[in-house]
């Protein structure tokens, strides 16, 4: 024992020595550290960076805080630094040695991280987007305490520790344009209520899926996911060798698809010749989602053909073939012959038709869509859909289209996995979360969802996950995680019916089951033909209200009202409500809209409804013993249920049919 004493206690004093004449050459800090920053007030904020191994690494802040701790072997060094209640400007220093690295016009303030997909992703002033009064929102955000991060765009299949950013900036007229809308007008709505610094990490994507944001522990845990994940998680190889693999799995995958592709025939489209059979497809109108449809919820493609007759001089004339955005990508033939193609997303399609392919009577127009993530079909409205001539004459073609599956990717074997594909399960939180944490927040605001439409169910598993994972890797622990459910959008329904886009929401509300979450309900401010509505305002402010009821323990309505129970009397149903606040509104003052009502049938009928008081009695003519209601259940529903604050209701369903 004595010689197994002075044997550690020789090796802690050589350790002594060598950590006492280490001389410190670097110190590297993420971008999170920059003039300009904001720090989490009154708590212990994290400190970190790299360095040489054993150096003594000291930060002190001018509000009269220091702190100090040891590099680990590898160089790598963390410390806990206190601070004060909220204020500001001061200077934050990091020494080691001679080296002195000097952060000026800190500020000590409320920190959020705000994320997504592209509601949350969308600028003040952008070429392809619109936010309402942007320039009057720019010439006039001129917030010199409140400060803006931006996370560049970037993927991994592991975990990384730096990141890419112009560091934090002032915002004004200058710098905000080019920031987040809903995350300024968020932290715009928290400074003037609580007049305190307020700090906006903001690290979005447009057209993301959850999983993307997702890091490889949270998603093992789920079935839909695991395989793929460990896959991934292997792919920490040479980058070069990674691209040949994924143009070699490429050529196999499209290989694959166009032998599972019932409508090629030995690579020539049999089902786009006029003489195809088609008296088994499935009938539809355009635009539409097929999800949405009896052809069901996959990923694949799906082939679309239509007969219209046309006069001589129409035939004759110069025609361009026009129809809605397709999701994903496209393929178009007339009578048999191929006329155009894109991989563009979201973008409306105009394709001419070369002179003489088409003739006079009867002639076949065929579209192939290719729908690799998401939902799958066209967006826009039906006035899109049209034959139009040199001289503007014009054939109307949403009405009476075929439809049927080409393929499922459930059935193609290889699935290649790109460096730069956004949607990869874990790349997004290895490359754009995983850098920026342990940085102290006080909370996150989320808006995403679209890109995981068609999927409600999975989401309804995946979103708690990924909420779980992330507070289980910042330790923080379960800090404020607020979001936004879906706006409204694509074309409004006519009678009542099943909805992805309903079923989506539903999905979002559930994760109001952990702790310290809410939800900003933006069901009355969406787009019809926009998936990127203007109003950012509306709904930064309303996440703003969560923050400040929730997190700041203001007396604020915060809510709409969110269904509790139901109860059956005699040929109504009469619907009860939290957050009513002093009682349940029109939006307009008008007869209540939006309501369906079922009977032990499951055929949902347009429903009257009156407010009584706290209650809302809903019922139909045409059901005579109901047992289910349903509320704002569509893509983009007619809906004006608010409460005394103006706050909307949530969609809703009562049954689980």
């Amino acid at each position: 024992m004595k010689r197994y004493f002075l044997s550690l206690v020789f090796v802690v004093f050589i350790t002594a020595i060598m950590i006492s004449c280490v001389k410190t050459t670097f110190i590297d800090m993420s971008a999170l550290f920059s003039d300009n920053m904001v720090l989490q007030q009154n708590t212990k904020v994290k400190i970190w960076g790299k360095t040489d191994a054993y150096a003594t690494i000291y930060a002190s802040g001018s509000w009269g805080s220091r702190s100090k701790c040891t590099a680990d072997k590898n160089g790598k060094w963390f410390l806990e630094l206190p601070t004060i209640v909220a204020g500001g400007p001061y200077t934050l220093h990091v020494t080691s040695g001679d080296i002195i690295k000097t952060f000026n016009n800190v500020m000590l303030g409320e920190v959020w991280v705000c994320s997504g997909q592209s509601n949350m992703e969308m600028p003040l002033i952008d070429n392809d987007t619109y936010v309402n009064n942007a320039e009057n929102e720019v010439a006039e955000a001129n917030y010199t305490n409140i400060r803006l991060f931006t996370v560049e765009k970037n993927t991994s299949f592991v975990p990384l520790d730096t990141l890419q950013s112009p560091g934090w900036l002032t915002c004004d007229s200058t710098n905000v344009k080019d920031f987040s809308a809903i995350a300024y007008f968020f932290g715009r709505e928290l400074f003037k209520q609580l007049d305190v610094p307020i700090g906006l990490i903001h690290s979005s994507w447009g057209g993301t899926s959850a999983e993307a944001w997702t890091s490889k522990n949270g998603l093992l845990k789920m079935d839909d996911f695991a395989e793929t994940t460990q896959k991934i998680s292997r792919l920490d190889i040479p980058r070069d060798s990674l691209q040949r693999k994924f143009e070699q799995d490429s050529i196999q995958m499209f290989a694959e698809i166009k032998l599972e592709d019932k409508g090629f025939d030995h690579g020539m489209a049999s089902y786009a010749q006029p003489d195809f059979d088609d008296s088994d497809w499935t009938i539809l109108d355009l635009p539409t989602m097929w999800e949405e449809t009896p052809l069901g919820n996959y990923d694949g493609s799906t082939w679309f053909r239509k007969e219209i007759n046309i006069s001589e001089n129409l035939a004759n004339s110069s025609l361009t073939l026009c129809y809605g955005a397709p999701d994903d990508w496209d393929q178009a033939w007339v009578n048999g012959v191929k006329i155009g193609e894109n991989n563009v997303w979201n973008e409306l399609r105009k394709y001419p038709v070369p002179p003489g392919l088409m003739i006079p009577g009867k002639n076949t127009l065929t579209i192939r869509i290719y729908d690799y993530t998401g939902r799958g079909g066209f967006m826009g409205e039906a006035g899109d859909f049209k034959l139009i001539s040199e001289n503007n004459t014009s054939i109307s073609l949403d009405k009476g289209w075929l439809a049927k599956k080409g393929f499922d990717f459930k059935d193609i074997k290889t699935i290649p996995i790109s460096l730069t594909d956004p949607n990869v399960p874990t790349v997004l939180f290895n490359a754009m979360i995983n850098p920026i944490i342990p940085y102290s927040i006080q909370g996150v605001i989320w808006y995403q969802g679209e890109n995981n439409v068609g999927r409600a169910t999975q989401y309804q598993t995946l979103f708690k996950n990924m909420i779980g994972d992330w507070r289980a890797h910042w330790n923080q622990g379960d800090f404020p995680f607020y979001f936004v459910q879906l706006a409204s959008f694509l074309a409004r329904n006519v009678e009542p019916v099943e909805d992805d886009w309903a079923e989506l929401r539903e999905a979002q509300s559930m994760a109001l089951e952990l702790p310290n979450t809410d939800m900003a309900v933006t069901i009355d401010i969406g787009d019809s033909i926009d998936i990127h509505p203007g109003n950012k305002q509306d709904a930064g402010k309303r996440l703003a209200l969560n923050a400040l009821a929730k997190t700041y323990d203001y007396d604020v309505a915060y809510s709409g009202p969110r269904y509790k129970a139901m109860e059956v009397t005699d040929n109504k149903i009469q619907l009860s409500f939290d957050y009513v606040y002093n009682g349940l509104r029109s939006t307009d003052n008008k007869t209540l809209i939006g309501f369906a009502i079922a009977g032990a049938d499951q055929q949902f009928h347009w429903a009257e409804a009156r407010i009584s008081g706290k209650i809302i009695s809903v019922w139909s003519e045409e059901v005579k013993h109901p047992v289910a209601v349903r509320y704002a259940w569509s893509s983009n529903p007619a809906c004006n249920l608010t409460n005394s604050a103006g706050l909307p209701a949530s969609p809703f369903r009562t049954d689980s049919w």
